[in-house]
């Protein structure tokens, strides 16, 4: 098979799929009101915690579209006794796919941050502390329970990392063992 017949078939298979769960979507489900949720997670794609706000910004029948973002405050100590306080900004997209209050949750991230370590001067002899900027994707699949018409919000997750070659690391690397818990109030 040629390789244009390839993406052809591939692109009909998926163009095919995507109308098959519009078939599906014929219940009629009860739009969600309350689109706004705020939220700490423990873990996930903030990396140890992080404080949330995120929106469903789309929804069709069972799916709906997913936005969030937030904030991290981490310490680190160097080799040096240096204490650096570094932030971290999670943002995320995910897919709600559910009726009613439970969901499974697929999506991916971007976690800038900063991180701190020591450098060997070669000139000096001596350790420097540096502050370097450095990125991770994180994926999410998991399970999310939001009422549509708000309250309590509660998901839980295999969060996954891909960190970025920038900062000190050279290579791309793969977290495979990551998880990650958030509570909160949709609004």
């Amino acid at each position: 098979m040629k390789p244009q017949n390839k993406y052809s078939f591939f692109l009909i298979l998926v163009f095919t799929l995507l109308l098959s769960f519009d078939g599906l979507t014929q219940s009629k489900e009860d739009p969600f009101t309350a689109k706004k949720a705020i939220y700490l997670e423990l873990g996930g794609s903030s990396g140890v915690y992080g404080f949330n706000y995120g929106t469903i910004f789309h929804q069709k029948g069972k799916l709906k579209l997913n936005a969030s973002a937030g904030f991290s405050l981490l310490i680190r100590e160097t080799s040096n006794s240096s204490t650096f306080w570094l932030p971290a900004i999670p943002f995320e997209l995910t897919a709600l796919y559910g009726k009613s209050n439970h969901h499974l949750e697929i999506g991916f991230g971007v976690l800038p941050y900063l991180d701190a370590g020591s450098s060997f001067d070669s000139e000096t002899l001596e350790l420097k502390d540096k502050v370097v900027f450095d990125t991770a994707i994180p994926l999410r699949i998991g399970y999310r329970y939001q009422k549509p018409e708000g309250g309590f919000f509660f998901r839980i997750g295999y969060t996954p990392f891909f960190n970025a070659p920038v900062g000190s690391r050279e290579e791309w690397t793969f977290m495979p063992i990551f998880g990650g818990i958030s509570f909160g109030k949709s609004f």
